[in-house]
């Protein structure tokens, strides 16, 4: 399936809802958190969409953002003109590292070839670099519920939490993770509340992994 407007109006058409400035700044909040201190760090959004979360960054970032879709990469370059888009396929990325940090969000399930992409992100992260990525997730009470609203058809890894938690354990060292309860609700409001307590119950999960 072709990640074309077609497809972005027809499974995301609510993507700007489901994006309030609230989740994003929580996004933001992981990738500083990965970073640290660092000064002007080099970050590369992965599967980037409109870019609504490098736009979100402060302009403290060096940002690159990079996604299959030639469709979605116009919208951003018209969004955000300052921030560096491309486009990635076939295996071929249109930028190099190293970067601090690379993000994924709601991305990896999608990848057909994910442990090619994944060698690729560890092969361009600094030296203690680090991947940030959230994910759905299909075990535990939620797992039938979301299977069930799931519709879809290029989300090809339906995995449990396990599966993300040891993603890459030779080259990427799992340093935290969240789950997050999320849904759009009638009328527009968006609900995205993360837990540590529950993390083993919710629907999606958040975590930071560190290029050993």
């Amino acid at each position: 399936m072709s990640f074309d407007r077609a497809y972005f109006e027809g499974q995301y058409r609510d993507y700007e809802h489901q994006n309030p400035a609230r989740k994003l700044e929580y996004y933001s909040r992981l990738a500083r958190i990965a970073v640290g201190e660092q000064s002007r760090p080099r970050i590369l959004d992965v599967g980037c969409a409109y870019g609504l979360f490098l736009s979100h960054l402060d302009s403290n970032w060096e940002k690159y953002g990079e996604d299959a879709s030639e469709y979605a990469i116009r919208r951003a370059t018209e969004r955000s003109p300052s921030i560096r888009f491309g486009v990635a396929v076939h295996g071929e990325h249109p930028f190099a590292g190293p970067f601090d940090v690379v993000t994924a969000w709601d991305v990896l399930e999608h990848v057909v070839e994910l442990d090619e992409l994944l060698m690729w992100i560890c092969g361009n992260l600094a030296p203690g670099g680090a991947l940030v990525f959230v994910v759905p997730v299909y075990d535990g009470p939620t797992g039938p519920v979301i299977r069930l609203l799931d519709r879809d058809p290029t989300h090809v890894h339906k995995r449990g939490r396990r599966f993300w938690l040891e993603l890459a354990s030779g080259s990427l060292r799992l340093m935290e993770w969240w789950g997050i309860y999320r849904f759009l609700l009638p009328g527009g409001p968006y609900l995205h509340f993360v837990t540590r307590s529950l993390r083993r119950y919710t629907p999606a999960i958040a975590c930071i992994m560190r290029r050993r």
